[in-house]
C-alpha cells in the first residue's frame, strides 16, 4: 500500500516540475463572419479571429464581429491585437463597436488597456478620424462612468510586408496581394506558432505572392467570389467585381500549388447584379472547385473554428456546445 501510495505522489510531483511552456498550447482558427457587404443574418462582414497560446488576434472587423465574439463568450478585452487586410469598409466596419463597447464594463467589455492595431498605410488617418467622431461618447462617458481613458486609446501601426508582429511565440507575417489596381496596398497574412501555420489570403486575386507565403501552411483560409456565366456575359458591374476577386476554378489552383493539409473558403461572394439570374449556390461553389483540386477542402460557415496541431480537426457552431 505504502509503495503504491510513494508511486502516485512521485508521478505528481514530477508532472509539477515540467515547464508549461513544453505543454502544447491550442492553436485556433475561427471565422467569426465569412460574408460580403450583403447584409445577411447568416453570413456576417468578414472577421477571423486566431487563438494561439495566449493570443488572440483579430483579421479584420467586419459587421457584427463583436456580437460573433461574444457568441463565443469571449470577451472584447481579450483580443490582443486587431490586423486590417486593407481598408474597404466591410473589412473596418465593426471596428468601432468591438472598440467602444470592449470599452463598457459589463463582462463583455471592460478594457482597461490600449488597443493595438496594425494595418495598411490611410490606418492611421481613419484610427485619427474615428476618435475624433466618437469624441463626445469618449468624453461622456469618462466624466459619467469613469472609464479608464487607457481603455479607449489605440496604438496603430501602418506596416509593410515581413513581419509585423512577434509576441509569446507567435509570429504574424503580412504579404503584399492582388485586389486590384487601386487597393494597394492589400494585405494576406500568415501566422506560425509551435512549428504550425495558417494563412489568410485577404482579398485578393490570383496571386504568385501568396502562394509563395504558403509555403508549407498547415491551412490555407481564401475568398472566393462566383458569378453565373450569363451573369456575366450581361452585366459589367458583375465582371468588375469578380476581377478583384479569386474565382473558385482559381482558388483550386492555388491549392493544388500551395499543397496545404486543409483548404477554407470565406469571405464568400455568390454574385448576382440581375434579378432574373440566380447568384451560385455553394454546390456550384463546390463543383466549380473540384475542376482543379481533389484536395480536402472545406465551404467556410460563420463561427467555424479549425483547431491546427497533429490532426486538423473542423468545428461547426452549435448554441447548445457553448
Amino acid at each position: 500500500m505504502l509503495q503504491t501510495f510513494s508511486s502516485k505522489c512521485l508521478c505528481i510531483f514530477l508532472i509539477l516540475l515540467i515547464p508549461v511552456s513544453t505543454c502544447a498550447q491550442s492553436f485556433k482558427v475561427t471565422l467569426l463572419g465569412t460574408g460580403t457587404p450583403i447584409p445577411m443574418v447568416e453570413r456576417f462582414g468578414p472577421s477571423i479571429l486566431v487563438e494561439a497560446g495566449s493570443e488572440k488576434l483579430l483579421f479584420d472587423c467586419g459587421r457584427g464581429a463583436a456580437i460573433r465574439l461574444w457568441q463565443l463568450h469571449i470577451p472584447m478585452r481579450d483580443v490582443t491585437a486587431v490586423f486590417f487586410t486593407h481598408l474597404h469598409s466591410d473589412h473596418i466596419v465593426g471596428f468601432p463597436d468591438l472598440w467602444l463597447t470592449g470599452w463598457l464594463p459589463p463582462p463583455f467589455g471592460h478594457r482597461t488597456e490600449p488597443m493595438h492595431v496594425y494595418g495598411p498605410r490611410g490606418t492611421k488617418q481613419m484610427i485619427l478620424h474615428l476618435e475624433k467622431a466618437y469624441r463626445a461618447d469618449i468624453r461622456i462617458r469618462i466624466a459619467d462612468e469613469k472609464l479608464p481613458r487607457s481603455g479607449v486609446t489605440i496604438v496603430t501601426k501602418e506596416i509593410t510586408e515581413g513581419v509585423v508582429y512577434e509576441k509569446n511565440g507567435v509570429k504574424v507575417t503580412a504579404f503584399n496581394v492582388d485586389h486590384g489596381e487601386f487597393i494597394k496596398p492589400a494585405f494576406g497574412y500568415r501566422i506560425d506558432y509551435q512549428g504550425r501555420s495558417v494563412v489568410l489570403s485577404g482579398d485578393t486575386r490570383f496571386s504568385e505572392n501568396l502562394i509563395k507565403f504558403s509555403n508549407g501552411a498547415d491551412v490555407l483560409f481564401h475568398e472566393v467570389a462566383a458569378a453565373k456565366p450569363e451573369n456575366l456575359r450581361t452585366s459589367e458591374a458583375a465582371r468588375r467585381i469578380i476581377g478583384h476577386h479569386t474565382t473558385p476554378e482559381d482558388a483550386g489552383r492555388v491549392f493544388n500549388r500551395v499543397k496545404p493539409k486543409l483548404a477554407v473558403y470565406t469571405h464568400i461572394a455568390l454574385l448576382s447584379t440581375d434579378p432574373a439570374i440566380s447568384a451560385p449556390t455553394v454546390e456550384d461553389l463546390v463543383s466549380l472547385t473540384r475542376k482543379t483540386y481533389s484536395g480536402a477542402f472545406e465551404v467556410g460557415e460563420d463561427l467555424m473554428s479549425i483547431e491546427v496541431g497533429d490532426k486538423i480537426t473542423v468545428h461547426r457552431f452549435t448554441p447548445q456546445s457553448h
